[in-house]
């Protein structure tokens, strides 16, 4: 199968300075994102936002579906939805695809983006591996009809016993295989800074040597393993191909509000044009608290 096309060659990049890392890697690798324009934002609701009730049992108030929390987001007025594909049904063929797809035209809303779960740090010889890319292909398959242009992927939890050296290689190993699927399909895959790449350094082996203009970051603003947050993120938002943004960040245990306002400025600075995509995760009910949240987001890009 061919290779993933080579990333300058696709964007005609800038050279980049390079980003510090305590892992040996190549010394080629990916240039940051060239765009046109100044930075555009806007905003976006994950379906994630509304776990508990698109996973509560029929008839609970306020349950919902994934069609359901499609027309829930019109009615918030947000510029698009990110579809997770824990929320799909366990069986669906082409047709719910085109509802999805149609429904989400109707009611005025993109498909900013797709999520996934997957582990791509085992090694060759666990079976899992072949299962989770053989799931990657499916789903960015999915998504392609959909025609969502980015989707999350993890580079998931190293198995116990694993160093850390090595499953940060064989993230970047399996990430490559993933990205001959991203480029068959016409889809990006967004590496999100999750488990345990919230200690935002081991992103950057990754960042430096894969080169494929169907690889990007996606950035989560909550999933940071450092006190000193908006530094950290400033290492890997000029990768950053979907943004989404949590209310608290910081270390598990340390978690503060976000400071919405110097989160925006951090993407306008970087010139980041694209959606912010609200992904909801704290206690108050999100029925309650999302459209506060969405005002406050909408308020610092207007003053931005």
């Amino acid at each position: 199968m061919p290779m993933p096309l080579n990333r300058r060659a696709f964007l005609s990049a800038t050279a980049s300075a390079a980003v510090a890392s305590t892992f040996t890697v190549a010394p080629s690798g990916a240039a940051p994102i060239r765009r046109v324009g100044k930075s555009q934002l806007r905003v976006g609701l994950a379906a994630y936002s509304m776990r508990q009730y698109l996973t509560a049992k029929p008839g609970t108030k306020g349950q919902m579906d994934l069609l359901g929390f499609i027309d829930y987001a019109a009615t918030l007025g947000v510029d698009a939805v990110e579809l997770t594909s824990y929320f799909f049904p366990a069986t669906f063929d082409r047709a719910y695809l085109n509802e999805v797809k149609r429904r989400c035209h109707v009611n005025g809303l993109d498909i900013c983006g797709g999520a996934i779960r997957n582990n791509f740090t085992l090694p060759d010889e666990d079976p899992e591996l072949k299962k989770w890319l053989d799931h990657t292909d499916t789903w960015l398959g999915h998504y392609a009809v959909l025609g969502a242009p980015v989707v999350r992927v993890f580079s998931g939890v190293p198995p116990k016993g694993m160093s850390e050296e090595q499953g940060i290689a064989n993230g970047i190993k399996n990430l490559k295989k993933a990205l001959v699927f991203a480029e068959k399909h016409g889809v990006i895959l967004g590496l999100e800074n999750h488990d345990y790449l919230t200690k935002i350094d081991r992103m950057l082996p990754a960042l430096k040597e894969i080169d494929s203009p169907w690889f990007g970051v996606n950035l989560d603003s909550g999933n940071v393993d450092d006190t000193d947050v908006y530094p950290q993120l400033q290492k890997i938002v000029p990768y950053a191909v979907n943004v989404q943004l949590k209310v608290d960040t910081g270390p598990v245990k340390q978690k503060v509000p976000t400071d919405v306002p110097r989160f925006v400025k951090l993407l306008k600075d970087a010139g980041y044009r694209g959606y912010v995509v609200l992904e909801y995760e704290s206690a108050p009910d999100p029925y309650e608290a999302i459209p506060q949240h969405l005002a406050t987001l909408r308020d610092a890009i207007q003053k931005a």
